[in-house]
């Protein structure tokens, strides 16, 4: 748990960026009002994580998951923000999903280039074996 209650805050630089993306251009807000709103951010976060935490008890687990969020976004009557978190969900997991198959991707790839090189090494070195012998076949021939 934090030791001080300052531990509890969200980044300013976080909360500073999304009050700029909120609001329109050329609208300023002053230090005292960008200090309330990230302390009502870090309560909601907080209220947020308590309410999916106790759905996470009910269910024995002690791991929350997106659907913890998204129940407790009910309970606590923002219904209107769970359609958009799904949405949202649904589009981190298809990133992730994507993510996941370009390295299966790459690993595949990685995996066949090295079967091929060490098949290459393994003619270059059935080439030189047979020059080899031909060499040491010339030389009894000659001799």
């Amino acid at each position: 748990m934090a030791e001080r209650p300052e531990d509890l805050n969200l980044p300013n630089a976080v909360i500073t960026r999304i009050i700029k993306e909120a609001l329109p251009d050329g609208v300023n807000i002053s230090k005292e009002a960008r200090s309330a709103i990230s302390r009502a951010a870090s309560v909601f976060v907080l209220y947020a994580t308590s309410c999916a935490n106790n759905f996470a008890m009910k269910g024995k687990r002690k791991t929350l998951n997106a659907g913890d969020v998204l129940s407790a976004m009910e309970e606590m009557e923002f219904q209107r923000f769970v359609a958009p978190l799904k949405e949202s969900l649904e589009v981190y997991r298809r990133e992730q999903r994507g993510k996941k198959e370009a390295r299966k991707d790459k690993d595949k790839k990685a995996d066949s280039e090295e079967q091929d090189k060490s098949r290459e090494e393994e003619n270059d070195d059935d080439d030189e074996r047979m020059e080899e012998e031909e060499q040491n076949e010339e030389e009894e021939v000659d001799n």
